[in-house]
């Protein structure tokens, strides 16, 4: 036998641990009744795709954390780095297939070879949904709509959607006489909430732009008002006279009140115009779920509009906006708050094995409690007592039941330490659920 090899994971990935695990698959589960409820379908799209699929559709930075090799046929492949670019790849190749406007979810794992910091990780989770095929203010709110109502699906205290739309943006580097470098101001203004004012200046000055130029990119942040008809009225006068500023503050403000008019409540969704998506391929509406409460740890998510991604694989003009939840990153934070559960840890039991004798009894009243509706598990040997419940208490599991000698089942809440005495597993079946 050779050396032994040390258990490691790569830097930058982890493993999911069962209760985390258990917590993520609950979320799974809201996040996947939400999109259906607005009528959107799963698809799934492999995890390499042709490196030529990826490449340049992101941006630079999107570019240079790609994991890209040669695979054993001498192809250059690359794992996704988000979701959005399978799909306009999949919609272009798919289409005469599709019924338009197509509505779609995808959750899974996608991959970016960046630094490692909290809650970042090289390989996350990502949920994310889309409409293909439609434009305008209506679709632009029923993505936000359903945003908001996925946070709120999933528990999520305090959560804030930041909108923004990059025509604004565009006019306002029009109006400076700086829309060719749009590229790089637009990744410096998105790292407003890391650097700050002077950070932002900087790289603006590192990227060329003059004096004047970078005073005009800096007023735009200062736009946000008391409310999102006071920001939206700054909007309007700093992209002055130029077109695609002035579509873009209408279209916001049309996106908005569909928003309102869907229920949403103002506080959960706010115009920002520090919001600007590094992602190369934005064209309208872009938007950001913050968690104030989670300090240190960025958005939660985001999305926007693109309108011209699927053009790099056909003539066809499909147009999309999408939405996708950070759902690592989110279990983490929730996990550092105390806040993460899963709903199925309420309704785990464990039904102990007798320490000597026939575990026939166990095994019945488990299979009746399961059928009540919990999550039963039996201890599979006939170990001391104590040791059962020492394995119930280290897995985290709500209840213990124990098959008297005598009849009836002595049962245990080990989330309070409280002891209760049925006759039946219908007896503990209530009892349980009265304490849950």
């Amino acid at each position: 036998m050779g050396a032994r090899i040390e258990p490691r994971t790569l830097k930058g990935f982890r493993d999911t641990m069962p209760a985390e695990a258990a917590a993520r698959n609950t979320m799974f589960r809201a996040i996947e009744a939400v999109f259906e409820s607005f009528g959107y379908g799963p698809i799934d799209t492999p995890a390499l795709e042709y490196e030529e699929v990826l490449r340049g559709k992101g941006g630079d930075e999107s570019d240079k954390q790609m994991f890209a090799f040669d695979d054993q046929g001498g192809r250059r492949v690359a794992l996704r780095f988000d979701l959005t670019v399978p799909l306009a790849r999949f919609v272009a190749e798919h289409q005469n297939a599709l019924a338009f406007p197509f509505r779609r979810y995808h959750i899974g794992p996608v991959w970016r070879g960046e630094r490692p910091q909290k809650g970042r990780y090289r390989e996350f989770v990502q949920c994310d949904a889309d409409l293909i095929g439609a434009v305008g203010p209506a679709a632009d709110a029923e993505i936000l709509t359903m945003y908001a109502r996925v946070f709120g699906a999933l528990g999520v205290e305090g959560f804030v959607i930041r909108v923004n739309d990059r025509r604004i943006l565009n006019g306002l580097l029009e109006a400076n006489g700086v829309l060719e470098q749009a590229a790089p101001v637009l990744r410096a203004l998105d790292k407003w909430d890391k650097v700050g004012r002077e950070g932002v200046a900087q790289e603006l000055r590192d990227a060329g732009l003059p004096p004047a130029a970078v005073e005009g990119v800096l007023a735009f942040p200062g736009c946000a008002g008391a409310d999102d008809a006071a920001t939206l009225a700054a909007l309007e006068r700093i992209v002055g006279a130029t077109a695609r500023g002035r579509e873009g503050v209408d279209g916001l403000r049309a996106t908005m009140r569909l928003v309102a008019a869907a229920g949403v409540p103002a506080a959960q969704v706010r115009v920002d115009p520090t919001i600007a998506r590094g992602l190369d391929y934005y064209t309208g509406v872009v938007f950001e779920a913050a968690l104030p409460s989670a300090t240190g740890f960025g958005s939660m998510g985001g999305g926007g509009r693109y309108d011209d991604l699927a053009s790099l694989y056909t003539n066809t003009k499909l147009p999309g906006v999408g939405c996708s939840v950070g759902l690592t990153r989110l279990l983490v934070a929730l996990e550092e708050q105390g806040k993460l559960a899963s709903a199925a840890a309420a309704r785990s039991v464990l039904v102990t094995h007798p320490e000597s004798g026939d575990p026939t009894a166990s095994i019945a009243l488990a299979a009746a409690v399961r059928r009540e509706g919990f999550l039963v598990e039996t201890f599979p040997e006939p170990k001391k007592h104590g040791a059962q419940m020492k394995f119930a208490d280290k897995k985290g599991l709500r209840f213990a039941l124990t098959v008297e000698p005598a009849g009836g089942v002595h049962g245990k809440d080990l989330r309070t330490g409280e002891a209760f005495d049925v006759r039946d597993a219908a007896g503990a079946a209530d009892e349980m659920r009265r304490r849950a």
